[in-house]
C-alpha cells in the first residue's frame, strides 16, 4: 500500500541562490541593472578625478598636430633670437668701425694741421743758426737746405720764430736779409726743425751737402740736436680759390 507522503523540506540558502541565478526575478534584474550603472559611474568619475583632462578628449592625430605646432613656434621663436643676436652683433661692429673711422679722421685731421702749420707743434729735432761773417747767404741755398730737411722727414719747421714753412712757402733775395712768405727775415738765421735729431743731421752735412753751400758762400752753420723743441709760429688758414669738394654721391 502507498506510503503516506513525507512532508516538504525547505529550500536551503544555497538553492535560493543558485535558484535566483538561474531564473531571476523582475525585481532582480531591475536591481542588478540599477547596481551595474552606479558601479560604471563610480569608475568614469574616478578615472577622471585622475587624469589631467587637457588633451583628454585629444585624437591621436590631435595631439600629433599640437605638438607639431609647439615644434613650429620654439623654432620661430629660435630663429628670432639668433636674428636679434645677429643684429646686435651688427651694431656693435658698425658701432666699432665707426668709432674707427672717427678716430681716424682725427688723427688725419691733427695731421694736417701740422703740415699746413695751423697749430703749435713741439717735439725732438734740430735747432740750426746761421750766420754770415764773411758774405750774405742766398735764398736758393736756403731753399735747398728746407728740402733737404723735408726729404729727411721734417715734420715741421720755422724760421727765426716768424714764419711758419709750409710746403707753399717762398724764399727771396733782399736787400738785409731774405724774404719768407712776403715777410723780410735779417740774419742771423734760426731755423727750428722737428724731426728725428741724427737723420736730420746727417741731412745737412753731407759731402756736398747744404752746410757745404753756405759755408762756400761765406756763411756758418751751428747745428744743435735737441731732445724737445717748440714750433709756436702757426699759419693762418686760406680759403681756395679754385679748387672745390667733390660732392658726395
Amino acid at each position: 500500500m502507498p506510503e503516506p507522503d513525507e512532508p516538504t523540506r525547505a529550500p536551503t540558502g544555497r538553492q535560493r541562490l543558485r535558484r535566483a541565478l538561474v531564473r531571476p526575478s523582475r525585481g532582480q534584474v531591475v536591481v542588478a541593472i540599477l547596481l551595474a550603472l552606479l558601479a560604471f559611474a563610480a569608475v568614469v568619475e574616478v578615472r577622471h578625478n585622475e587624469v589631467d583632462d587637457s588633451f583628454a578628449g585629444y585624437r591621436e592625430q590631435d595631439l600629433i598636430d599640437v605638438l607639431t605646432g609647439l615644434a613650429g613656434t620654439t623654432q620661430r621663436a629660435e630663429d628670432e633670437i639668433a636674428r636679434l643676436e645677429e643684429t646686435r652683433q651688427e651694431l656693435l661692429t658698425d658701432s666699432g668701425r665707426r668709432r674707427t673711422a672717427l678716430e681716424e679722421a682725427q688723427q688725419e685731421a691733427e695731421t694736417l694741421s701740422i703740415l699746413a702749420g695751423l697749430v703749435p707743434v713741439t717735439g725732438p729735432g734740430l735747432r740750426i743758426t746761421i750766420t754770415e761773417p764773411e758774405g750774405p747767404v742766398s735764398a736758393a741755398n736756403l731753399v735747398d737746405m728746407v728740402q733737404e730737411l723735408r726729404t729727411a722727414g721734417a715734420e715741421a719747421i720755422q724760421v727765426n720764430g716768424q714764419v711758419r714753412l709750409i710746403a707753399q712757402s717762398a724764399f727771396e733775395d733782399a736787400p738785409g736779409g731774405i724774404v719768407v712768405d712776403g715777410e723780410l727775415l735779417s740774419p742771423p738765421y734760426v731755423v727750428d726743425v722737428i724731426g728725428e735729431p741724427h737723420t736730420l743731421t746727417n741731412a745737412l752735412t753731407f759731402l756736398l751737402g747744404p752746410r757745404s753751400n753756405i759755408e762756400r758762400e761765406g756763411g756758418r752753420m751751428r747745428i744743435d740736436e735737441r731732445s724737445s723743441i717748440d714750433i709756436e709760429a702757426v699759419r693762418e688758414p686760406e680759403e681756395p680759390e679754385y679748387a672745390q669738394p667733390v660732392p658726395e654721391q
